[in-house]
């Protein structure tokens, strides 16, 4: 037989159409190729296993003892290729795999504490690691397949990854229960300013955000009087104080002994995103995952 390298794999089809229907009409109909076709094929297949491989006979063709040889393993090496070439099933239920999404703290509440509770109802051989997003190299992480998914506003996404957006984000004002201005109908700007603030900096020590971008506009300032590295810690110490926070509102929903009220003035949302590498766009178990992400925390109709 000629080297694999340049051996012309679509012949074993022919050769294996021939040995079922010891025909060569038979095996063209079978291929949907026309009888010459596969006579040309059956020569090459001569030439290429020196054996005749099929000889005349009263009531057809007779395949030589060479050709009985190779039915097997041809069969076999064509249902293998077959299989090579399908997308591999998985049942949910079955799955054994380590899932790692990076997020911020407060998308690990918001988003992922519902989404790993369906996940694990569905799927209860998972394992899942949250890694927090910041400083880590998203991008080398998804490419190295060391991350399955990151969940992060789209401007600080490589604009290489593939993407779909969640939902948009707004933010609202939050306070204790029983707080002083919880019996307001509205908080006044002039109260939400003299108030103290705690605030979230993920870089730890920043006393100034989107929601004093915003006051600036109109030349107002708040009283931000103690700066967290977490949202966990923030809703702690709002929740035994007077402070009050200006949050994302999926992270106060989710919030218990707290009252949500609107912010006196309009402060810019943000878009949250799910991203991944192109190398696992294909993958099914991770296209399952981020339609599970989607079901769960998705803002259906974007």
């Amino acid at each position: 037989m000629n080297n694999i390298r340049t051996f012309d794999l679509n012949l074993l089809k022919a050769l294996d159409a021939l040995l079922d229907e010891r025909s060569v009409t038979r095996a063209a109909a079978k291929l949907s190729l026309t009888q010459p076709a596969v006579s040309s094929m059956l020569n090459r297949l001569r030439d290429s296993f020196g054996d005749p491989l099929f000889v005349r006979a009263s009531h057809g063709m007779v395949p030589t003892e060479r050709a009985l040889a190779l039915a097997k393993p041809v069969k076999k090496l064509l249902a293998d290729t077959d299989a090579l070439m399908q997308t591999p099933a998985f049942n949910p239920a079955e799955l054994e795999a380590v899932f790692k999404i990076a997020c911020a703290d407060h998308d690990m509440l918001a988003l992922c504490q519902p989404f790993i509770l369906e996940l694990k109802r569905r799927a209860p051989h998972v394992r899942i690691a949250l890694l927090s997003i910041h400083r880590l190299d998203v991008h080398a992480m998804l490419e190295r397949g060391e991350l399955n998914l990151a969940l992060l506003d789209p401007r600080m996404s490589p604009p290489d990854l593939r993407s779909r957006r969640l939902y948009e984000e707004r933010y609202v004002c939050i306070m204790r229960k029983g707080h002083p201005a919880a019996e307001q109908e509205a908080l006044s700007l002039d109260a939400f300013c003299s108030l103290e603030h705690v605030m979230a900096s993920y870089e730890g020590g920043q006393f100034s955000g989107v929601t004093d971008d915003a006051l600036a506009k109109i030349g107002r300032t708040r009283r931000v009087a103690l700066s967290v590295t977490s949202f966990l810690l923030l809703l702690s110490v709002l929740k035994q104080s007077d402070f009050i926070a200006v949050i994302p509102e999926r992270l106060a929903k989710e919030a218990e002994g707290i009252i949500i009220v609107d912010t006196p003035i309009e402060v810019q949302g943000y878009t949250k995103i799910m991203a991944w590498h192109e190398r696992s766009h294909h993958d099914p178990v991770q296209q399952w995952l981020r339609d599970l992400m989607w079901e769960v925390c998705g803002e259906k109709g974007n």
